[in-house]
């Protein structure tokens, strides 16, 4: 059974360099990414996949805005 935890910015970063390295022909991919996350289970990873997946495809489809990085990070 999968554990509700959240994922921080470091996660993230991490779960990015994991899905470059394990890409969908790998076998037991989800569980070699979960193993690279530090302990995330192979459910976990996958829903966060999905969740990622389902965001990318409402922007593209206008239903969501684009994240608006550079005004949060603008100092002047």
């Amino acid at each position: 059974m999968a554990s509700s935890s959240s994922w921080t910015a470091k996660d993230n970063k991490m779960f990015e360099k994991a899905l470059a390295l394990y890409d969908r022909d790998t076998p037991d991919r989800w569980h070699k990414i979960g193993r690279a996350m530090g302990g995330k289970t192979a459910d976990e990873v996958k829903r966060h996949y999905e969740l990622l997946i389902e965001d990318i495809m409402r922007i593209e489809a206008g239903q969501m805005p684009y994240a608006n990085y550079f005004a949060s990070n603008h100092k002047g």
